[in-house]
């Protein structure tokens, strides 16, 4: 048996980085030409989370995005990158390119065709400044040695002064999540916030029978608040008013929904005593919703005072502790991640070891549903770039 040797690849550069998602793309098409880039990727193509945001239209930014649509147990780190690069600055890239958008609602812009006219853009800006890709680059491995970064598997080592990580967190593995970037940081010796899935569904069984049924109600989780669209799955709760109160949620936390926002539901219901009380709510809630709650009751005329104020109680302020989310599988993000006490806000290079950044979803800096996380990839993608030029 004749033994194949494999020859390893040996690159020096000025720059790597490891991830060609969002955050790695804007970072590699900022530094520019002056410096030699590598970007490897694990996967055959980039971008492959922009590619599927938005139901394939990327919804790739949000014209009212503020600092208050960020979470972070270092809550000031984010703002300085955040405000250096703002939703308008990256419309202008899109506009450059000709891509139709519009905006969905609350300030959600999304392409109006297609995620690969925004993948496209960053890929374009970055093969004019001349920036190397690498594909199918898996099980790298990393380690310093006087002064350079070495980058290695069992075929490629690439030295360099300067190593970018942009390597996302823990959600959606079916397109290659995985632990790396929290690896090499540990490595580096920094902490990693844990980490949990979010912009998520809830799993619950409190509605079961009722899947498909979708309201706009208001949910309560701990200080959080928000009113917008519900939706119930075989599996539980989720639609924008879930995802965005899964940011909040932590396991064991109560969870509180107001069926009827925007109504005094006991007003209503002694305002209109001979009506039946399900046929009273059906006019404000989804038939088998209204069913749901009131089945049992008869006309308020015949219902005792007790009775009636226990489904005020139930549709007002419905109260349950969720059976979990439906995890890493279906969260649009990971909260969590990186420690921000030992990173710079400016540029995003570790104080720890110099040369050595972390952008976008590894880092412990989470978006809000509707496209600031996107343009968390693009400011802090953009701070590493600028510093890096």
């Amino acid at each position: 048996m004749v033994a194949i040797m494999i020859k390893m690849e040996n690159i020096e550069t000025d720059i790597v980085i490891i991830g060609a998602g969002a955050a790695g793309l804007m970072c590699a098409s900022i530094i520019g030409e002056d410096k030699n880039v590598y970007v490897l990727e694990h996967n055959k193509t980039p971008g492959k989370k922009i590619l599927i945001s938005g139901g394939g239209r990327c919804n790739f930014t949000n014209i009212h995005s503020s600092f208050d649509d960020f979470v972070s147990s270092n809550p000031h780190f984010f703002k300085s990158a955040l405000s250096s690069y703002s939703p308008h600055d990256f419309v202008e890239l899109v506009e450059k390119y000709k891509i139709p958008y519009f905006e969905k609602k609350l300030g959600q812009l999304f392409c109006k065709n297609s995620a690969k006219d925004v993948l496209y853009a960053l890929v374009s800006e970055c093969e004019k400044a001349g920036v190397n890709f690498r594909y199918c680059e898996k099980d790298l491995k990393v380690s310093y040695y006087d002064g350079f970064f070495l980058i290695q598997n069992d075929h490629v080592l690439i030295k360099a002064p300067n190593l970018v990580i942009a390597t996302g967190g823990l959600s959606i593995p079916s397109i290659g999540a995985s632990d790396i970037g929290y690896r090499i940081a540990k490595q580096f010796g920094h902490k990693i916030i844990a980490t949990r899935p979010a912009l998520v569904p809830f799993k619950d069984d409190h509605f079961e029978g009722l899947s498909g049924i979708s309201a706009i109600v208001e949910i309560k989780t701990g200080r959080y608040s928000i009113k917008e669209d519900i939706l119930i799955t075989h599996r539980g709760l989720s639609g924008p008013a879930v995802l965005k109160a899964s940011l909040h949620w932590n396991s064991g936390d109560k969870v509180i929904i107001n069926w009827l926002p925007e109504l005094d539901l006991e007003k209503l219901i002694y305002a209109n005593k001979k009506q039946n009380i399900v046929t009273l709510l059906s006019h404000h809630l989804p038939k088998r919703l209204a069913q749901h709650f009131g089945a049992k009751l008869g006309t308020a005329l015949d219902t005792s005072k007790k009775d009636i104020e226990s489904l005020i109680e139930q549709v007002t302020r419905f109260e349950f502790i969720p059976q979990g989310t439906e995890g890493l599988k279906k969260a649009e993000v990971t909260v969590g991640g990186v420690d921000t006490s030992k990173i710079s806000s400016k540029t995003m290079e570790s104080n720890l070891s110099p040369g050595l950044y972390f952008i976008g979803e590894v880092l412990d800096v989470t978006g809000q549903l509707g496209g600031h996380n996107f343009q968390w990839a693009w400011a802090s993608g953009k701070a590493a770039g600028k510093a890096l030029k």
